[in-house]
Formats: structure tokens, sequence, C-alpha cells
């Protein structure tokens, strides 16, 4: 219990304008309170006051002490899981524009309400924004008010958390965003309580590469809904994959260019950019010493970082390593985000270890056609 003394020593505490009795005070009131369970509310309310009028005077006097923000921040943590925190003291930690104070409290405490989370993210930075977007559970009336904001980094932690509900008016913003944030679009369509006129209108802006992505992390009790929405998006939102082809006339017709050392990089180009996705194939396949029965699965595959691997043991340039990728969709193209990613990626990667793994295919599909 808080007793006459201790509230005697915090007295002498701030009297005495030492930082640092300030702060032993702090977490000798802080520990007392967590010692002990089953405080009436009036006592609460005492712990309280003399809990909040030592932050209030380490915030005035001492708080750009990095001790003193600790202090602050261990409190913070310590309070945030307590059912019973002071709801006073709950509230300035949270209003504290440092962030390592306010987090722990944004992010758990109970003792928050609506009507206090909407006054924070009102005003607050994107950092407390972000904070309050991680609590395990936020009604449409704090999202909407997080989501007028404009933070695209506070739409995807909002998105990807599956306590917080959201309304159509929330969406229509984070639609908004999606429209060049593949991640967030990817996302916000696997999103279960995402109105069905919303998702169709989401897959209708999306580039192929996202709903393509979207397919694959459909959930279960979501994928025949999101299929059919891209099917009425658009009919050419399959991939080449999908299709069954016969890479007997390609295939003969770049040996045959091969032998008369006519089959070079332009060419390959040439057939990536006029969709001529069996020559392409073909193509790539003798450029990088390989085969069909190895690039065509890398073509195929729902990740773009395979296709890669043969473009550099060919020693390709970057316009056709992007006409290559573009060339596995029926029409449209990769989005600039998933290219330059791909981009990236393919500046990092050394021909030695291009050979080494596509080596390693060469070998698995010699050993599986060998079983069959």
């Amino acid at each position: 219990m808080l007793t006459r003394s201790i509230t005697e020593e915090v007295e002498a505490a701030i009297q005495a304008g030492s930082a640092e009795k300030h702060l032993d005070a702090l977490r000798q009131v802080t520990d007392l309170f967590l010692s002990a369970d089953g405080y009436s509310g009036e006592q609460i309310e005492l712990f309280g006051d003399v809990l909040e009028r030592l932050i209030r005077t380490i915030e005035l006097r001492a708080l750009a002490d990095v001790s003193a923000r600790i202090a602050l921040a261990e409190m913070s943590t310590q309070l945030a899981s307590i059912k019973q925190a002071p709801k006073a003291v709950i509230r300035r930690l949270a209003n504290n524009d440092e962030i390592t104070i306010a987090r722990p409290v944004l992010t758990e405490s109970a003792r928050l309400t609506p009507e206090d989370l909407i006054e924070l993210a009102e005003t607050k930075s994107e950092q407390h924004l972000l904070a309050i977007s991680g609590r395990w559970w936020l009604t449409e009336i704090v999202t909407d008010v997080l989501l007028k904001r404009h933070y695209p980094s506070v739409s995807r932690r909002l998105v990807s958390n599956p306590g917080a509900r959201m309304s159509a008016s929330g969406y229509a913003i984070v639609l908004k965003q999606a429209e060049s944030d593949p991640d967030l679009a990817v996302e916000t369509g696997i999103r279960v309580d995402l109105p069905a006129e919303q998702r169709r209108q989401l897959l209708q802006s999306a580039t192929e590469a996202v709903r393509t992505r979207l397919l694959s992390r459909a959930p279960p009790h979501l994928f025949e809904e999101i299929r059919s929405a891209i099917a009425a998006a658009s009919v050419g939102a399959s991939r080449e994959m999908s299709r069954t082809r016969d890479f007997s006339a390609a295939r003969r017709f770049v040996a045959a260019l091969a032998k008369h050392g006519k089959l070079n990089e332009p060419e390959l180009l040439a057939f990536a950019k006029e969709r001529k996705y069996a020559e392409t194939v073909a193509a790539l396949a003798e450029l990088s010493a390989s085969s069909i029965e190895v690039i065509r699965p890398v073509m195929q595959s729902l990740r773009d970082d395979g296709v890669l691997i043969p473009c550099r043991v060919a020693g390709l340039n970057w316009e056709t390593v992007a006409a290559i990728l573009d060339s596995r969709f029926a029409a449209g193209s990769m989005g600039r985000h998933e290219l330059a990613k791909a981009k990236e990626q393919y500046a990092k990667l050394t021909v030695e270890n291009a050979r080494r793994l596509l080596k390693f295919w060469q070998v698995r599909a010699a050993d599986a056609a060998k079983t069959k």
C-alpha cells in the first residue's frame, strides 16, 4: 500500500529538485504499485496522483537526460499490461512526444479508451500512429481516424493487423494508396472483411503481378471470390503459364538460328518484346546453355527471381531481362515496384552463383527425366 511515509518521501524528493531523487522515487512508487494487486479504486487513484506528479516533474526538469527517458520508458513497459494501471498515468505516458516512452502503452494498454486513441491519432506523430495501429483490437472509428492521416506505413500496419477492423471509407483510402504500393494491394486483397465490391475495384486497377500474388496468397475461403474477381477485371489477367504449350516448333526454330550464328541477345529481346513466349523460353535456354525443361518452370513460377538465374548466366543486359520478365504475362507488364526489386536482385547476382544454381537445376531436371 502507498504509505504516508512514501508519500512524504516523494514530496521531499520533488522539493529537493534533484533529478536523481526524482527517478529513484518514480522507480520506488512504481515497484510498490506492481508488487501488490487488488487495490481499491481510491488506492489506484492515489498511486496515479503521485506517479503523475513525479512524471510531470521529470518531464519539466529532466526529460532531456537519457536516464530520465529510460526510466519513463521502463515504467511505460511495466504498466502497459497492467489492467488496473492508473488511467491518468497511462494517458500522460501515451501523450509523451518521445516514442520510446509512449509506444508500450499505445500498443498494449487496455486503459486507453477509443476516445483517447482518437485524440492521439488526430494529433500525434507517425510513430505514435504506428504504435496504435499494432494494438490487438481496434474499432472502425479509431482506424478511420488513423487512415485519414494518410501515412502509407500506418495503412500497411493496419491492413496486416487482423484485429484492426476497417470501414468501407477507411478501405477507400487504402485502395487509393494501394494503386502505387503492390505490397499493400496484396495485403489488402486478402483481408477477410474487405467488401466484395472494393475487392473487385482493387483487382481492376492492379497489375498482373499483383493479381498473381493475390491468387497465390488467397486463403481457401476467399480463393474463388478472388479468382472470379480477377476474371471479371480482365480476361487477360492469367499468366502465359496457364496455357498448355508445344515448344517443338520454337525449339527447332531457335536451334536453326543458333546453328547459323544468328541467335543473340537482340534476337531474344525481340522475341520477348513481341511476347513470343515459346521462342523466348527456347532462346533463353539456348543462350544460357540450358534446356527448355529447366527454363520453363522458372518462367512459370509465381516468383520472379528464378528467371534472373539463366539471364545472368547468358550475360544479358537489364533491358532484355525486363522484357523477358514481362513476356510471362498475356498482356500488360510487371508493376514498377516488382520490376525495381528484380533489378536490384539482378545487380547483386554474380555469374558464379548463377551458374552453380543453374547447374543444380539441370542435374535435377535430368534425374527427373530418368525416373519417368
